[in-house]
């Protein structure tokens, strides 16, 4: 016998339930977020597709469970590969999020190109038509015959259409346009985004076949809908870039099959996203020659060692209090960088506006980056020029000095093949280095900001 079904207040963002409305959400703090929904039984539903999916599962013992099929599709993009932590697990679920038009749906499209030649693909629009789908398929070069398109809304229709067709790989974009016909509520719901996320969950694991959806994002860059549905899936892939730029940064925020500090460079062009082999050349290109507030630094995004451009400005503020901006770096650390500039190196920047940028989209977040922009904006306060041929990294500590930082020995190599003669770091990180000779670059050790500036100049 089918459950009562009662009313409660749900948020629009964060998914929180509560019996009584309230103007500001406990779960996340937002205003006016709560409205009332009804909220089924979800025994019921999950009996149902249970049984749809015929799902019988038994306990065993985990000796026995075998590792040695597990199989890996290569998706022809190695960038992609290198996020996923070598391909696309079978079983898995994986969610791709990023701003509209930065090219979620486009690389989707490309890599069916390449899994078709041995591999029968599903594509599941809820957004596009077929017709729509067909010509940006031409557009990209796609024109695989195993390539299956299915413009539905109703996740239990596509999920009989997968049962019967059985195919190798499965592409749903996007999951906030599906529809869960049991539940009353509108499509891109929380309700409905969790019940449908749910559903291709449970049948990718029964089915044992990879599925790929595509997640919205909300104003401030993070996937739209509830919490829960991150947690469900089995990685979280996230592109990022400004839209007007042609650099593509694809990111791993959750990786159960891999690593989640591996990126991936592409580049947006007429012809659909193309891979960047070698992205610290790309973002060098450009580098303007002796001019003061630009400074290149090593920076490590899994094992990859990258190379990037950080500009700094400081000139005389027209307000009574200066401006601090910041563009691919956290502000609250560039406040904490220019107080210890202040305070014990002797740069004084209280009266002027300081702005940081990196270069080609970019956003670091690690600790050794905060030597390059010490020396960007010292570089820009003194009009003198830091070396073309210098690349510099380390952390800063709230005493002035430098503190080593770690792949030291990988920063210093990939400066090296790029043709950098210089590469100063901490004085204390030389000795993680002893025994290790570079040709061609110079490795200088420096105690305290001001050494390191004097040394590249």
């Amino acid at each position: 016998m089918a459950g009562k079904i009662k009313l409660v207040y749900q948020c629009t963002q964060c998914g929180f339930e509560s019996p009584k409305w309230a103007g500001k959400c406990p779960g996340c703090g937002e205003w006016n977020t709560m409205l009332e929904a009804a909220k089924e039984p979800v025994s019921s539903q999950r009996t149902a597709v249970v049984r749809s999916l015929g799902n019988v599962s038994r306990p065993m013992p985990i000796s026995d469970i075998s590792t040695t099929d597990e199989h890996r599709y290569t998706t022809g993009l190695s960038e992609l590969d290198r996020v996923l932590g070598g391909g696309i697990v079978k079983g898995s679920l994986v969610l791709i999020g990023g701003d509209p038009g930065i090219g979620k749906s486009t690389m989707l499209l490309q890599i069916c190109e390449y899994l078709g030649q041995g591999l029968r693909i599903m594509y599941v629009s809820g957004e596009e038509s077929a017709r729509q789908i067909k010509l940006r398929a031409t557009r990209l070069g796609v024109q695989s015959p195993n390539l299956l398109v299915l413009t539905e809304t109703d996740v239990q229709y596509v999920v009989e259409q997968i049962r019967s067709e059985r195919p190798d790989l499965v592409m749903v974009d996007s999951i906030q346009t599906m529809n869960h016909t049991e539940l009353t509520s509108s499509p891109g719901s929380v309700t409905q985004v969790r019940e449908c996320t749910n559903t291709m969950m449970r049948c990718a694991k029964t089915l044992d076949i990879p599925v790929i959806i595509v997640g919205h994002v909300n104003k401030d860059g993070a996937i739209a809908g509830p919490k829960v549905l991150e947690h469900i899936v089995d990685a979280v892939l996230l592109f990022e870039g400004d839209r007007q730029m042609t650099y593509r940064i694809l990111r791993a925020v959750k990786n159960r099959y891999g690593s989640t500090n591996e990126i991936g460079v592409f580049d947006m062009g007429d012809h659909g996203l193309q891979q960047v082999e070698n992205p610290s050349l790309a973002m060098l290109s450009g580098r303007p020659k002796d001019s003061s507030g630009t400074c290149v630094t090593a920076v490590m995004e899994g094992t990859r060692p990258l190379l990037a451009e950080i500009q700094g400005l400081a000139t005389t503020s027209g307000f009574g209090t200066p401006r601090r901006m910041s563009t691919g770096f956290d502000h609250n650390r560039l406040a904490l960088i220019l107080a210890v500039l202040e305070k014990r190196a002797g740069y004084y920047f209280s009266n002027l506006d300081t702005y940081i940028n990196v270069v080609g989209g970019l956003r670091l977040d690690e600790p050794a980056v905060d030597l390059a922009i010490a020396l960007a904006l010292i570089s820009s306060l003194k009009d003198t020029p830091i070396r073309e041929d210098t690349v510099v990294f380390g952390e800063i500590g709230l005493a002035g000095e430098l503190r080593s930082i770690s792949h030291s020995d990988l920063r210093i190599s990939e400066a090296g093949r790029l043709g950098f003669a210089r590469c100063i770091l901490p004085y204390h990180g030389l000795k993680n280095l002893a025994g290790k000779t570079y040709d061609g670059i110079e490795v200088i050790g420096a105690k305290n900001i001001r050494q390191a500036f004097e040394a590249a100049t």
